[in-house]
C-alpha cells in the first residue's frame, strides 16, 4: 500500500456569474505523509477550488481521490478524513479557548476523560498552556492561529487542509508557525497542502510546490527549483522577473 495523497483526473468546472463564463478544472496530483506541499499560482486559478474538492464542499464531475489507495470522494465532508484551516480563525468569539479547541472533537462538547486530555495537550503542543479560559479577543492573531491549529489537530484527521492561514501574520509570526506546523505534520504523519501567495512561506514549509494555473497543475518541482524557474511563461508572470 501507497502511503501518500493522490489525486487524479480530478475534475470541475467553476460558473463566474460575473462574467458569464465557465473556468473548467483539472488537477493530478500526489502528496507524502509527514509533508506540506505548497500550492502556489494567480488568484482564480483554482488553489482554493482544489482545496473544497478534496474536503468535499464541491462535488467533483470526474476522477479519483485516494487515501493510502482508498477512495474517500464517495463520502460526504463530515465524514471525510480532512481538517481545513482558512485564513480567518473562525473561533467563536464567546467562547474561551479550551472550548473553541474541544468543540473539533465533539459539537455537543460532551467530552471523555480521554477526549478533554487530548485537548489539554494540544494546549502544551501549541504553546498555550494557562490560555485555557481566555476568549479569543484576549489573544493576539498569532495566537488565535495556534487555537484553529489546535482544534484541527484534536479532530485526529490524517489530511490537513491550510487556505492562506498565515496570510494575516507578520513575517516573524508566519516563520514561526509554519515551523510548529512542519513539525507536527511530520511528527503524526499527516499530508498537508498549503495555499500561499507568499513564495517565501512555500520555501520555508515545503520540499515540493505545486504551480496552479488555469485549473490545473501546471508544474511540481522542488520548491527552490520551481521559485528560480523563469522558463515557463507562467511562472514567471507570476513571480516576476529574479
Amino acid at each position: 500500500m501507497v502511503e501518500m495523497l493522490s489525486i487524479s483526473q480530478l475534475s470541475f468546472s467553476y460558473t463566474d456569474t460575473e462574467n458569464n463564463s465557465v473556468m473548467p478544472m483539472s488537477f493530478d496530483l500526489q502528496a507524502e505523509r509527514g509533508e506540506i506541499l505548497s500550492l502556489i499560482g494567480p488568484s482564480g486559478s483554482g488553489k482554493t477550488s482544489l482545496l473544497n474538492l478534496i474536503a468535499g464542499f464541491n462535488q467533483a464531475s470526474d476522477g479519483k481521490i485516494l487515501l493510502d489507495d482508498k477512495e474517500i470522494q464517495q463520502f460526504a465532508p463530515a465524514q471525510r478524513p480532512v481538517s481545513m484551516l482558512f485564513q480567518s480563525h473562525n473561533l467563536f468569539p464567546h467562547l474561551d479557548v479550551f472550548t473553541n479547541i474541544a468543540l473539533g472533537i465533539r459539537p455537543s462538547l460532551k467530552l471523555s476523560n480521554e477526549e478533554q486530555q487530548a485537548v489539554g495537550e494540544a494546549l502544551v503542543t501549541l504553546g498555550l498552556e494557562g490560555f485555557n479560559k481566555r476568549k479569543p479577543g484576549q489573544l493576539s492573531g498569532g495566537q488565535q492561529q495556534r487555537v484553529a491549529i489546535a482544534r484541527a489537530l484534536v479532530r485526529q484527521h490524517e489530511i490537513l487542509l491550510l487556505d492562506e492561514p498565515f496570510a494575516a501574520l507578520g513575517p516573524a509570526m508566519r516563520t514561526e508557525l509554519i515551523e510548529v506546523l512542519k513539525e507536527l505534520v511530520s511528527r503524526r504523519k499527516m499530508i498537508a497542502l498549503m495555499v500561499s501567495h507568499q513564495p517565501t512561506d512555500a520555501l520555508l514549509a515545503s520540499k515540493r510546490t505545486a504551480f496552479i494555473d488555469n485549473g490545473g497543475v501546471t508544474s511540481i518541482q522542488e520548491t527552490a527549483d520551481l521559485l528560480n524557474n523563469r522558463q515557463r511563461k507562467e511562472i514567471l508572470n507570476y513571480l516576476g522577473p529574479k
